[in-house]
């Protein structure tokens, strides 16, 4: 497993795994399973998790690792988000922050917090710039090692870093399905020295063998993740173009020996400022895809492959999560608001 190093002093591995899948809305959890999971992802070197306070039960899992491991919990890195409800954020004060820090080390059993990173669901709402200045007032108490964001725009990117938050990372989704962090994002958080911590490489599992040659999924689609990036494959441009960029990530992953998980993750990997890549990986099945991705070299040939696809592609275009922020669209309508009740 390859690392990268985010601040002095402060690496982590290249590939994260990421706990969403973990929250619910994917399956049912086996919380026994889970914990012996995460052993096998340390055991590879993955040795950053990635979590959220709105990710129900998954800060109290991790937590749950740390305490029953005390002799591995220092090899690893945990990512958490600040994550206000969308009902909350008009009346939202420096004692949400407070309480909400204060949970997460609760749960995750920590005496500082890795990384925290902010997610704010409304920019017509102010008080984001507010905040990450009162997230910074608790890194300098100590509660917080590290600050990060999680799907802001390059203004709002640069009002955080103009009003002196020490942004580290900036999450956002990333995918052969969804290039827009490429617009100019990548470039401005290059700029800025701020990693890209990248969701979505596997576009919840439709980057896999197990969709080619397919039909579109008619009804309801068995969960979350999967409802989410079937309508980026919509603004990609169709599930026939789909089907034709998954064709030529077969054959590229055949002459590789490799599957088409590994070709998904190692093309993000390869994209100009992207430190590392969350991979929602529910279960350690995943491991071997992950290593394939982390020893793949993907050739010029390879790379002109995908960009003759994307050269047909209509989508997604924009500002990273600008379509999810798009009130009354279709993006909008699947997200869920109210997962964090601090009150």
């Amino acid at each position: 497993m390859t690392r990268v190093t985010l601040a002095p002093g402060y690496d982590i591995s290249r590939v994260l795994k990421g706990g969403w899948q973990l929250a619910g809305g994917h399956g049912a959890i086996d919380p026994a399973a889970a914990l012996a999971d995460m052993d096998r992802f340390v055991d590879a070197g993955v040795t950053t998790f990635d979590c959220a306070d709105i990710y129900t039960g998954v800060e109290e899992l991790i937590g749950q690792w740390r305490r029953t491991r005390p002799e591995r919990a220092g090899a690893v890195q945990v990512h958490t988000k600040y994550v206000p409800d969308l009902d909350r954020l008009a009346a939202h004060a420096r004692a949400d922050v407070v309480r909400g820090i204060d949970r997460s080390l609760r749960r995750l059993g920590m005496d500082a917090l890795d990384v925290v990173q902010l997610h704010w669901w409304d920019y017509d709402t102010p008080g984001y710039v507010e905040a990450a200045l009162w997230l910074t007032e608790l890194r300098r108490a100590g509660k917080i090692r590290h600050l990060g964001l999680t799907n802001f725009d390059r203004l709002k990117l640069a009002e955080m870093t103009g009003a002196g938050v020490p942004v580290l990372s900036h999450q956002v989704q990333y995918s052969v399905l969804d290039r827009r962090p490429a617009n100019a994002m990548a470039a401005a958080c290059a700029s800025s020295s701020i990693g890209l911590l990248c969701y979505g490489a596997l576009a919840g599992g439709f980057l896999s063998g197990r969709w080619l040659g397919a039909a579109a999924p008619a009804g309801e689609l068995e969960n979350r993740s999967l409802v989410k990036y079937r309508l980026i494959i919509d603004e990609f441009g169709g599930w026939e173009l789909f089907q034709e960029l998954l064709a030529v990530m077969h054959a590229i992953g055949r002459r590789h020996d490799v599957g088409i998980g590994a070709v998904a993750m190692r093309w993000v990997l390869d994209q100009p400022g992207v430190s590392g890549i969350i991979v929602g990986a529910r279960h350690a099945g995943h491991l071997q895809s992950i290593a394939d991705a982390v020893s793949l070299r993907l050739t010029a040939a390879d790379g002109a492959a995908i960009a003759a696809i994307h050269g047909r592609s209509s989508g997604p275009v924009g500002e990273v999560y600008a379509l999810e922020r798009a009130k009354g669209g279709v993006h909008a309508s699947i997200m869920r608001y109210t997962l964090n009740r601090l009150g």
